[in-house]
């Protein structure tokens, strides 16, 4: 889970970080508002995150250059720290628990990219809806966790698109999201929280999954052309 990062201007640094040279002056600067604007990087090498803008914090992860299914791994760049000659990139960690996000030197993130699109999904209402430029191109109903096995909710982000996953149950196509199931384990990629079709479309709109979000086959159809690798997931 990611939270939509705060608007920072130079010299406001607040940040916690290892002490900076005297006289040097920190600058944070917001990257992506995960809404309009959101940049997203390839890793350059498996390098280590690390809980704050400084080498001589703790490692709390390391970068990855494929995701559990195999695909291409992204990161979001939601913030950079620059003091001196060092540059540094916050980054969300997906995986169990959801809400971790890093610091990764800036030269471990290849060329950035931009996208303009978010998406939204709705429990309780049981809706997702794909914002571009802030108008509304997409809605649909979905089929969410039940209560003992509830749908995550906070900030997350697409992390691949799939084809034809595990036959008719999962529909013609699935995105895999950064946000992971609490407890269960069982949906490819050790319970990453995918957003597919379904053989039971009469259950949709409904809580009837193990923490997925469920489309109609028609609907994620539509839906799976439209959406961009690293497009921010909001679940409320």
């Amino acid at each position: 889970m990611l939270a939509a990062p705060a608007a920072a201007s130079a010299g406001s640094a607040t940040t916690p970080a290892a002490a900076s040279p005297e006289g040097a002056t920190a600058t944070v600067a917001t990257l992506s508002n995960l809404k309009t604007l959101t940049r997203w990087a390839y890793p350059q090498a498996a390098a280590p995150v690390h809980a704050y803008p400084s080498a001589h914090s703790r490692v709390i992860a390391h970068l990855k250059f494929l995701t559990p299914d195999g695909q291409a791994q992204v990161y979001l760049a939601l913030r950079s720290y620059t003091i001196g000659n060092s540059k540094w990139i916050e980054v969300p960690l997906p995986g169990r628990p959801n809400g971790r996000d890093g610091w990764v030197a800036s030269g471990d993130l290849g060329e950035t990219h931009e996208i303009h699109q978010y998406m939204r999904i709705n429990r309780e209402a049981e809706r997702l809806t794909l914002y571009r430029d802030g108008h509304a191109v997409f809605n649909a109903p979905v089929g969410v966790g039940r209560p003992s096995l509830p749908t995550p909710s906070g900030h997350f982000y697409v992390l691949e698109k799939l084809v034809a996953i595990g036959g008719p149950v999962y529909g013609p196509f699935a995105l895999g999201t950064s946000a992971y199931a609490p407890t269960l384990s069982e949906w490819p990629g050790g319970g990453e929280v995918g957003i597919h079709g379904t053989d039971e479309p009469q259950l949709i709109p409904g809580r009837p999954s193990h923490g997925c979000i469920r489309l109609r086959n028609a609907d994620i159809s539509r839906l799976w052309p439209m959406v961009e690798v690293g497009t921010p997931i909001e679940i409320v």
